[in-house]
């Protein structure tokens, strides 16, 4: 990546952090469209997963889990360290976060919301602790 993506990746990653979900999507959208490669399905996995989370919030219940399950094909092919990232601890966040929704029996589920607390974030390898 040149440092121009490089710093749109970044950008893209922080906005998905501080749960400005639709903002993530823009941004990392342009990205995509410019790479190639297994790097292009791995962001369009993270791009999944910020619109399944932005409509997770919004009660688009079945948006939410069908983009949930089209961003975790897209993503359980990475190695678990994937364009500086910790992408494992992502994804066991992530199922965490969506577990109430995809378990849920109802067609119309009136019991589930998504919890602020569960929101995953998307750690860069260098500020693991």
């Amino acid at each position: 990546m040149s440092a121009a993506e490089t710093e749109q990746y970044r950008e893209g990653i922080r906005l998905f952090n501080e749960e400005e979900f639709f903002e993530c999507h823009d941004v990392l959208e342009e990205l995509w469209a410019e790479t190639d490669g297994p790097e292009k399905k791995f962001i369009q996995g993270v791009i999944q997963a910020a619109i399944s989370l932005f409509h997770f919030g919004n009660e688009n219940f079945g948006g939410a889990k069908k983009l949930y399950i089209t961003a975790r094909k897209l993503l359980d092919v990475h190695p678990a360290e994937t364009m500086g990232i910790a992408l494992g601890d992502f994804l066991v966040d992530y199922e965490h976060c969506f577990r109430e929704l995809l378990t849920n029996t109802e067609a119309y589920p009136t019991t589930v919301a998504l919890q602020d607390e569960l929101v995953p974030k998307i750690r860069w390898l260098d500020q693991r602790g």
